[in-house]
């Protein structure tokens, strides 16, 4: 495996932020992989998995430690493509591109990730924070998951009901430093049309009722245009897209605390989910908000963004003045959805 020295995060995460590794280790096979977090667990050394970088928040001093790239390939596909009831079983390597294996599974008709389209990372996160956007999360497809448990040192494999996905959460989330995703397995069903539309914006676009679908190809196109209007498809030469995406969570709030006129979607525990963008944008951070150096999307108000010459303390600095600022003004602390590595809010 290629190893390297002062690489830097910033050139590897989609905020463009983050400083040093003391070591790299790219990983191109499975076995790579493994052998790469046995022997940084061997030296008790500290251990960074990095796959897309699209969902990181890196500090301005790097990482002491081990970097491995999950670089793995590949995927076995168990398809009956042939009959109208058929689907597809897919096991994809963690390193693959999300996005491609969702333009894949259009092309091929199968159905219930479409509206993940144009997603950034890598296959191997997605259940990480059960990655949701317009009314899907892949929890409704993943079957199981593959792992390298750092605690037993062996390969672990947990069914789409042991993997405790919740919003925005699963089991590898909650304990991060002992699960490695391997591989994930995607039940897929077959058909033309997408899975019935469970959000509002998108079912405007494609000028159908909620609940009703939509031919995959359109629904795929639609959720791009979404996206890119948000500026939620990466541009190198648009800086409202250097981010990590949403940067804080929708609440889930007890329904006596969401605001007045507040968007409200409520949950199966009896509480209620309320728009993080709303909360911001009605707390007097509007979109473009903040300076040269960081700022709000001019697009999307959830999106902290690296306007060419920021550092992590910058957008460290935005993220804390918008949480606290929407605390005071509604009572409701904002919890941030990328994972910060060596900082802190």
């Amino acid at each position: 495996m290629p190893e390297l020295t002062g690489e830097l995060l910033r050139d590897h995460t989609t905020l463009r932020l983050g400083g040093p590794a003391e070591r790299w280790v790219r990983a191109t096979t499975e076995a790579e992989l493994v052998q790469a977090l046995i022997d940084a667990d061997t030296a008790g050394e500290p251990v960074l998995v990095l796959g897309g970088g699209s969902n990181l928040v890196v500090a301005d001093r790097g990482f002491p430690g081990t970097v491995i790239e999950v670089a793995t390939t590949g995927a076995e596909i168990d398809a009956d493509e042939g009959a109208s009831c058929g689907g597809a079983m897919v096991r994809v390597a963690a390193g693959e591109s999300w996005d491609e294996l969702v333009a894949l599974a259009v092309d091929r008709g199968w159905v219930g990730i479409e509206a993940l389209s144009g997603i950034p990372g890598s296959v191997g996160a997605t259940p990480i924070q059960n990655v949701g956007a317009y009314g899907q999360e892949v929890s409704q497809t993943i079957a199981s998951v593959r792992v390298w448990d750092r605690m037993l040192r062996g390969v672990r494999t947990f069914a789409n009901a042991d993997c405790r996905f919740g919003y925005r959460t699963s089991r590898f989330k909650a304990d991060p430093a002992r699960h490695v995703v391997l591989s994930v397995s995607y039940q897929l069903p077959q058909g033309d049309l997408g899975a019935p539309v469970a959000y509002a914006e998108l079912a405007t676009t494609l000028g159908v009722e909620l609940g009703q679908r939509a031919p995959l190809a359109d629904v795929r196109r639609a959720v791009l245009a979404l996206r890119a209007g948000k500026g939620m498809v990466l541009d190198p030469a648009d800086h409202d897209t250097w981010s990590a995406g949403s940067f804080f969570t929708n609440p889930v709030v007890d329904a006596a605390e969401v605001p007045a006129g507040a968007p409200a979607w409520p949950q199966a525990d009896g509480r209620v989910k309320t728009s993080a963008a709303w909360l911001i944008d009605r707390a007097g951070f509007g979109k473009g908000y903040g300076n040269d150096r960081v700022a709000l999307s001019g697009k999307h108000t959830l999106a902290l963004t690296n306007r060419g010459a920021a550092t992590t303390d910058d957008l460290l600095a935005l993220a804390r003045e918008v949480r606290d600022g929407v605390a005071a003004r509604f009572g409701i602390v904002l919890v941030n959805e990328p994972v910060l590595v060596g900082a802190e809010l």
